[in-house]
């Protein structure tokens, strides 16, 4: 695998990216015997050999998971309550402890990430890097075209101005409608509230994507590791 330096050395548990690039401009890293202080610089995880001081660098055991969670599970890890299932019921045979991401509700679906590297983790949770997260939402009741204006400038919640990304009616029917929502923000039952506050209930929920990671054809209940491209593509979203 092909990463920056101060990837790598972040990858290995020996600083987070910032305090890397610091190891890197004061020389204090050698890739192959020789002094490296370029922050751009790249290594070959599999080839090259890294030293900061006297230690030789290899990557800890990360792992990083894409899961199609199925509704009526917890967003959990354990047991859960009321006999309810988990999360952990489908990643049995994930031998690294990994952790959701942030959540999805008990009766939504669709895409969640796991890791056991919490400072990526923090990275996609953080507001500050406006990942964008994008649902389908099928809403009760036929949503009017000056509601779906209103619904496209926003609305204030209790807890702020909820404002869609981008906002698309997918298919109408008599009794229900399909949308596709994203938001950049992560508050609690955002989407739900959101359509609430217009008179529609939420259906259903499938959340498809995070930032440059897509749910694709994975089936439900399913897991499966990222790719290389995923994972760089996610590192440098939240860089």
């Amino acid at each position: 695998m092909i990463v920056r330096l101060n990837r790598y050395l972040s990858m290995c548990g020996i600083a987070s990216r910032r305090k890397a690039e610091e190891l890197i401009s004061k020389g204090k890293v050698r890739v192959n015997g020789v002094k490296v202080d370029e922050l751009g610089f790249k290594v070959d995880t599999g080839k090259d050999t890294v030293k900061v001081g006297r230690k030789i660098l290899g990557i800890e055991s990360k792992r990083y998971v894409l899961l199609n969670k199925p509704g009526l599970y917890l967003t959990a890890l354990g047991k859960g309550q009321d006999d309810k299932k988990t999360i952990e019921e489908l990643i049995t045979d994930i031998p690294e402890r990994v952790y959701p991401v942030g959540r999805l509700d008990y009766d939504t679906e669709g895409l969640l990430v796991l890791t056991n590297d919490g400072e990526l983790a923090n990275r996609i949770l953080h507001p500050s890097f406006e990942l964008t997260k994008i649902y389908l939402a099928v809403v009760k009741d036929k949503v009017r075209k000056s509601t779906f204006q209103r619904m496209k400038e926003g609305i204030d919640l209790e807890d702020g101005r909820a404002k869609p990304d981008h906002i698309r009616i997918l298919k109408y029917y008599d009794i229900q409608t399909d949308i596709k929502i994203a938001f950049h923000e992560g508050r609690n039952r955002l989407v739900k509230r959101f359509f609430s506050e217009f008179g529609h209930r939420v259906l259903k929920l499938k959340r498809i994507s995070i930032g440059p990671i897509k749910l694709g054809k994975l089936p439900r209940g399913k897991w499966r590791d990222l790719t290389i491209k995923e994972l760089n593509e996610l590192m440098d979203a939240v860089d």
